[in-house]
């Protein structure tokens, strides 16, 4: 890893500590110069940060410039009732219909990384959201409705942000690897109404868990508004 790559790093994961802990107004605009100054580097490394920010949901574009994303919390509860729809749809259509099988080819290799991530379990960070999504995406996809995946893609884009709160303890990181690898089984199996009772209850607890988190960290960015003001 270069110089320049490890500057790009350290500023993106500074700047997406200050984005999920809300210590970063929503309405501040977050202007490259301001930042580079602040973190002591060109503006090139924040430059890609954001750039990676924007893709992963936490920072939007607005006609005044870059400014943190934040999902309205009276979304959530319709945005987490479709990804519960729309997951749990891939096993109920083979449920339902006795020619729609998951495809091996598509979910032993991904179970095989989960079992490597068992073996070797990585420090809790909020970035393993990009992993979780990838399993759902693929357990999905596996069951053959590529449009079922491009509405669920959508819908990451929108709670990401949230979701990422649910990844920041070592419990929660495991009990994800060990349920993901517990669907899958099961989806092999055949066992498919085991494997839709584990995946609703894993993806409501994963809702429960990461909608207490960042509403801490919203009651928390409001207090520090008050004191600012």
């Amino acid at each position: 890893m270069t110089v320049s790559d490890t500057r790009r790093d350290q500023v993106y994961r500074a700047l997406r500590d200050r984005l999920m802990s809300g210590t970063t107004p929503p309405d501040e605009r977050l202007s490259e110069e301001r930042l580079a100054e602040q973190f002591g580097v060109s503006r090139t490394p924040v430059r890609e940060a954001l750039a990676r920010l924007v893709s992963e949901g936490l920072v939007e574009r607005r006609d005044q410039g870059l400014y943190p994303y934040r999902p309205r919390f009276e979304d959530l509860p319709d945005l987490y009732e479709l990804r519960i729809t729309l997951e749990l749809r891939g096993i109920r259509r083979a449920l339902e219909d006795d020619s729609v099988h998951h495809d091996p080819a598509v979910l032993v290799p991904e179970l095989d990384r989960w079992y490597d991530l068992r073996d070797h379990p990585p420090e809790p960070d909020a970035g393993f959201v990009t992993l979780d999504e990838q399993f759902h995406m693929v357990l999905l996809a596996a069951s053959g409705n590529r449009a079922l995946c491009d509405a669920l893609a959508s819908v990451n884009a929108k709670v990401r942000p949230v979701r990422m709160f649910d990844y920041l303890t070592v419990d929660r990181v495991v009990a994800t690897i060990d349920e993901h690898i517990e669907v899958t089984e099961l989806v092999l199996a055949g066992k498919l109404d085991d494997a839709h009772d584990v995946l609703l209850a894993h993806i409501d607890t994963s809702r429960t868990v990461a909608v207490r988190h960042a509403e801490e960290a919203r009651v928390f960015a409001r207090m520090l508004r008050a004191v600012r003001d």
